[in-house]
């Protein structure tokens, strides 16, 4: 039996989980829900959907819901749709505030829903990677670059982009943060469009993570060093490098990486942790944590 999936907000993100719902197997796209009716509409006539004008229609329609609605409605759209029994796939960041990410983390829990957080890069194939090759990160470096992208301008780049990279380094060194110092500088908007943060955890681990979207080039690329080599993976490429010492030398090898989308392969996922009924990859809880830390890191530069 095939499972109902809706998704509420028809904007670009919006669009591209509908898309994604419409590939995969044992899922079956049967609602969008927009509050311009007219963009639902032309969203779920793409993809053979029904365009709903209520939160309240969506959960009827449907067993797991994506939210890609602006952030500061997420604990709007994405409590009622648990409260109502659906499962919820919340884009990230998870909430404008720690204290509404807690509140969604509680909802799931007391309604027996699942929510993962759409930290897309968690399911790009360089992930299986890094996960099957690492045991103890010393120091990580990331870039996450691109140009200014004319959406997403009410949040600055750390909630934007370095949230991804944030969250994948906490999942890699499983250590709680010691010490973090930031910087950041607006430039087209108020907010921050370019940072830089190093974080120190209690492990010894350091992490220099640089996120822009003032940039000419686009850049996703993470480097993980540890005792006996690193690691070189470029997320948009979907490709790497491993260097490790032998016989004296450095010896290099290019990590095969079977290509796909990441995005289907986080839809795919979070439909299988429902119909198994099994904890989702990036958890509500892992979605407050990355959230804590970037929020940290922009009061640092707000300050």
């Amino acid at each position: 039996m095939s499972l109902r999936a809706g998704v509420a907000g028809s904007g670009s993100m919006g669009r591209n989980h509908a898309r994604c719902y419409s590939l995969l197997g044992e899922v079956e796209l049967t609602a969008v829900y927009d509050a311009d009716l007219e963009r639902a509409k032309a969203v779920a006539d793409e993809f053979g959907a029904e365009a709903v004008d209520s939160l309240e229609a969506l959960a009827e329609a449907c067993d797991l819901a994506s939210v890609a609605v602006p952030t500061v409605a997420h604990l709007e759209v994405g409590g009622d749709l648990m409260k109502r029994g659906v499962h919820v796939l919340m884009e990230k960041p998870i909430a404008p505030s720690v204290e509404e990410a807690k509140e969604l983390v509680t909802l799931a829990a007391e309604h027996d829903r699942i929510l993962q957080i759409g930290h897309i890069e968690r399911f790009n194939p360089v992930m299986r990677e890094l996960e099957a090759k690492l045991n103890r990160p010393k120091f990580i470096e990331s870039h996450r670059l691109s140009p200014f992208p004319n959406r997403s301008i009410d949040i600055g780049v750390v909630l934007d982009l370095m949230i991804h990279d944030l969250e994948i380094i906490l999942h890699l060194v499983k250590s709680p943060v010691a010490s973090i110092d930031a910087v950041g500088v607006p430039v087209l908007t108020k907010s921050e469009d370019i940072a830089n943060a190093r974080l120190r955890f209690e492990n010894g681990c350091v992490a220099n993570v640089t996120a822009s979207r003032i940039s000419p080039e686009r850049m996703r690329k993470i480097r993980v060093f540890q005792d006996d080599g690193y690691l070189s993976l470029d997320y948009q490429e979907q490709t790497g490098e491993m260097y490790w010492k032998e016989g004296g030398a450095i010896q290099q090898a290019k990590v095969e990486v079977e290509k796909d989308e990441p995005l289907k392969l986080e839809l795919a996922a979070f439909a299988e942790s429902v119909r198994e009924g099994k904890t989702p990859a990036v958890t509500g809880q892992q979605g407050a944590d990355a959230l804590a830390i970037a929020l940290e890191i922009t009061r640092q530069i707000g300050g």
